[in-house]
């Protein structure tokens, strides 16, 4: 424990630092993806439908090998950039209208990102994004992993074994079904999403905390994460970006994250099905001497890949969070119930189609229920940045993804009778380089 405190107590400096990095190195860049540049590999080697978080077996591997495989060329500078623009369209008006939008048919750039994202030596690699919010016009440390893994030997199976420094539970998670990481992959900045209620392992704290775990990959098949988080200190959120300052005064008490997941990989197919949990204690505001409120976070996912010969690939993925609260002061009690499943459809790595349902029951001691039920429906098209790409310079040296969603609510926050009203439109073009 020793070991893992010491490590937690740096963890801040750490982002700090690597966030500065990618900064400074930006101007270095080469066009290529980070990642496909280090390995030798395109894109769609590791990511479904050659784009996007949902990753294949390869790049369940990869991430957690510590992002460290290569095609055993130096000098390639772990640097890439993102890019998200788009259009929203919700079916009424929205009232007030979203902070630094308009009141419906917002033309925005979502964001744009900078990544130090690769090897840094032989068994540490790094997943840091700095990011700047075309809504909010103001620029932050994004998600951050950095992390070190070694692979061996255990009672004669090849195993992996690793420590992840990182500030967002569960964005060091190798499935695709985690919070951070699931379907939709992407979502309108200025619309009603998925609601306000929200589990707290459902980016509760994400970027306002640190983090250390320690995992193990055994046979290629058992993975197995214990691991811990802290706030940062108020004027870390500040310099890091993580306004305004009244949100900085939470602090995270005695807490544990785990992972318990099985995988298989059968080349043509794959599975996976998982356990995760957090404990944790959290003071609303540290400046008082309220208690800490109790939060339980317990979920299950599963997923399964159709890859066949790479030319039609078919997804499924689900998952339920189940989150029992314990107000400090009053004892009362309050329940979230989450639960997501997504399909998808992709053909020769260009043309795509996903469906998604998902519902949220939040119950107070009351038994009222302010939770957002509904189904959203996405195609894309993906010309660029897979497999056997003839796109002309320099276009060649860049992944594109166009899109359409369509958002349709049963419920929102609790309101039935008028859910249908942000009911969304959401055309976007997702660039990296």
């Amino acid at each position: 424990m020793d070991f893992f405190n010491k490590v937690r107590n740096s963890a801040s400096w750490t982002l700090r630092a690597s966030a500065v990095l990618a900064l400074w190195v930006s101007g270095q860049a080469h066009a290529l993806p980070s990642y496909a540049r280090q390995t030798g590999m395109d894109c769609a080697a590791c990511h479904v439908g050659g784009y996007g978080p949902q990753l294949t077996p390869a790049g369940v591997r990869f991430k957690i090998g510590g992002y460290t495989d290569s095609d055993g060329q130096e000098g390639k500078v772990p640097l890439s950039g993102m890019v998200v623009g788009s259009w929203s369209h919700t079916k009424t008006d929205q009232n007030p209208p979203p902070e630094g939008a308009k009141a419906n048919n917002n033309f925005k750039m979502d964001e744009a990102s900078v990544f130090l994202a690769g090897r840094l030596t032989q068994n540490v690699g790094s997943f840091v994004q700095a990011t700047y919010d075309g809504v909010a016009k103001r620029s932050a440390l994004d998600h951050a992993d950095v992390r070190y893994a070694k692979a061996l030997e255990l009672g004669g199976k090849d195993s992996i074994l690793g420590v992840s420094i990182n500030n967002n539970p569960g964005v060091q998670d190798p499935f695709s079904t985690m919070p951070v990481w699931g379907f939709p992959y992407l979502a309108s900045p200025v619309a009603s999403g998925m609601g306000d209620a929200a589990s707290l392992i459902n980016g509760g704290l994400e970027h306002r905390v640190t983090g250390v775990s320690g995992y193990a990959f055994y046979d290629n098949s058992w993975y197995g994460e214990l691991g811990t988080y802290r706030s940062l200190s108020s004027s870390m959120q500040v310099h890091l970006g993580q306004g305004p300052v009244a949100d900085t005064n939470q602090k995270l008490g005695g807490n544990a994250y785990w992972r318990l997941g099985w995988f298989k990989d059968q080349k043509t197919q794959a599975f996976h099905l998982g356990l995760f949990g957090w404990n944790a204690k959290l003071q609303d505001d540290k400046t008082t001497t309220n208690p800490s409120n109790k939060y339980r976070d317990l979920g299950v996912d599963g997923s399964y890949q159709f890859l066949g010969t790479r030319q039609h690939v078919a997804t499924l993925n689900g998952s339920y969070i189940r989150e029992r609260k314990t107000d400090g002061g009053t004892q009362e009690t309050a329940k979230i119930n989450e639960s997501r499943l997504n399909a998808s459809y992709h053909y020769d790595q260009t043309w795509g189609a996903s469906v998604g349902l998902f519902s949220t029951k939040a119950q107070d001691d009351t038994g009222s229920d302010a939770g957002t039920r509904g189904h959203l429906l996405q195609v894309d098209w993906t010309p660029w940045g897979k497999e056997n790409s003839t796109a002309p310079a320099p276009f060649s040296a860049a992944n594109l993804r166009l899109g359409a969603q369509y958002w349709a609510y049963g419920k929102f926050n609790g309101d039935s009778a008028q859910a249908k009203n942000h009911n969304t439109v959401y055309l976007f073009a997702w660039t990296s380089f």
